[in-house]
């Protein structure tokens, strides 16, 4: 768990960004006015200031088909069912209070691995 639950949202978007962008080829760009990152295709997308009726910063992360539905229902204070995405299995990820950042690394490497060639997973 985060040892300080009362990091800005600068101190959270950088901790994300350095696990997304620790993977090989991973770019970042705005989308949606908020950071994206991609290996080929976006595979997670992060709202430090919340976004669409969530206010809480979180972020959404590919995920393998049975995922979404697991997760959710393991614990739906901190998963969800993002608007857009979710239909394709995307979860959304709250970010706010203790944060788990082993998990949040673990989320961001799955969706990593799902997107990403298979040539550049194979050493993770």
């Amino acid at each position: 768990m985060s040892d300080d639950e009362s990091m800005t949202t600068d101190q959270l978007a950088e901790r994300v960004r350095g696990i997304c962008l620790g993977f090989p080829e991973v770019t970042e760009r705005l989308t949606h006015g908020a950071p994206g990152f991609f290996v080929k295709k976006q595979f997670v997308m992060l709202w430090p200031q919340g976004h669409h009726r969530l206010e809480a910063p979180h972020l959404w992360a590919a995920a393998a088909a049975g995922v979404q539905d697991e997760v959710v229902g393991d614990d739906p204070e901190r998963f969800f069912v993002p608007p857009y995405v979710g239909g394709r299995g995307w979860i959304g990820m709250r970010l706010d209070g203790a944060v788990d950042w082993a998990e949040v690394a673990e989320v961001c490497e799955d969706a990593y691995r799902l997107i990403a060639p298979a040539r550049l997973t194979r050493d993770l």
